[in-house]
């Protein structure tokens, strides 16, 4: 039986990227040894979307308000890639990693599956 999910984020820099989702985002972890922590993560869902290319993925953290997470975050030195939008399905931002890389962060106006 399938009892979790493991995502991998790929970093230049995973070092800084791993003490941002320790001290910054605050996520609960273990140390799976030599320093490599493994972050638990708030519930979580998956969809799957239609492609014409090669298939990607793609993480999405969640927020009941972008603006207060907005906030909350910038006061803590975050940087954000991109202004918040409205898109048909949530309010979108992303967030830039300490590594260079980006997450997504967003308001969800769909219903939610991850407390079903």
């Amino acid at each position: 039986m399938i009892t979790g999910a493991h995502i991998v984020i790929h970093s230049r820099d995973a070092e800084a990227d791993r003490a941002f989702l320790r001290d910054v985002l605050g996520y609960p972890h273990v140390d799976a040894g030599g320093g490599w922590l493994v972050f638990a993560l708030p519930p979580a869902e998956v969809a799957v979307h239609p492609t014409d290319g090669d298939g990607r993925h793609e993480l999405y953290l969640m927020c009941d308000d972008v603006a207060a997470t907005v906030a909350e975050l910038t006061a803590k030195g975050v940087e954000f890639a991109a202004p918040v939008t409205d898109q048909r399905w949530g309010l979108l931002t992303s967030i830039r990693l300490p590594g260079g890389g980006e997450v997504g962060l967003y308001q969800p106006k769909h219903p939610t599956a991850h407390g079903i």
